[in-house]
């Protein structure tokens, strides 16, 4: 469990919600360090202010839904209101208070290692907002889908958001993926953490992937994926299809 002094992010949305200006700073183990005012607005965008990809997405989103990384609630909100049973998670205690605030009728403190079927089966997974990078790493990422497996019906979907890192000509950027493949770590597999006023969060990995490394990810697991949605951004949203009878 974070705690307050480490729930960074919990504290930018909480302080954004009660009218606060804000300024998120997100800082890389390579000392490249990036700051937005942009994101509690996209963290609490209502669904006509969301990019199109993620409208699209809502598309394939069925039954009971679990929202990993849920943030402000935006995801779960839309899919609470359009009348689907939603289970908002995050790993940040204020983030789930801000959720409760706005009337998210399910949320709970935990993090994503933490997911398994105790609560219940599912037929969606979602984790936008580029939360396909809380599976941190190739290896968690494979041991994380076979255990959501386990955790959805047979048709189960995941939809999920990530960014492809190679989308880059920065050469920052490009030198930080030659140190992650030196150091035997995937070339987008980010080790950051949040900071805010005189908050900060422990570092911790994030990762990016391409469409190959993606489906090279998937091999060996219950999942494949059905299509792509992409964006006018590196950003894009993969829908995975469970299959049955391996």
């Amino acid at each position: 469990m974070l705690t307050d002094k480490q729930d960074a992010y919990g504290h930018l949305i909480y302080d954004y919600l009660n009218g606060e200006q804000v300024l998120e700073i997100v800082e890389r183990d390579d000392g490249y360090i990036t700051t937005s005012r942009m994101g509690p607005l996209t963290y609490f965008a209502e669904y006509h202010d969301w990019e199109e990809h993620h409208k699209l997405a809502m598309n394939y989103t069925t039954g009971r839904i679990l929202d990993i990384g849920c943030g402000a609630g935006r995801h779960a909100l839309y899919l609470q209101k359009n009348g689907h049973d939603v289970l908002a998670t995050d790993y940040s205690p204020l983030a789930i208070q801000v959720c409760k605030k706005r009337d998210v009728k399910h949320a709970i403190v935990v993090p994503i290692t933490q997911l398994n079927n105790k609560l219940g089966t599912f037929n969606t997974i979602t984790m936008l907002g580029n939360n396909f990078g809380l599976f941190a790493s190739y290896k968690r990422a494979k041991w994380l889908l076979k255990r959501f497996a386990g955790m959805t019906t047979e048709d189960g979907k995941i939809v999920a958001e990530t960014m492809d890192p190679y989308q880059t000509e920065n050469p920052t950027h490009l030198a930080y993926h030659q140190f992650n493949r030196e150091r035997d770590r995937m070339s987008g597999q980010l080790r950051i953490r949040i900071r805010y006023k005189q908050y900060a969060t422990p570092w911790f990995d994030y990762l990016f992937v391409s469409k190959s490394e993606l489906e090279d990810i998937l091999v060996g697991t219950s999942w494949t994926v059905e299509r792509y949605i992409d964006s006018d951004k590196p950003s894009y949203i993969a829908i995975l299809q469970k299959r049955v009878n391996l």
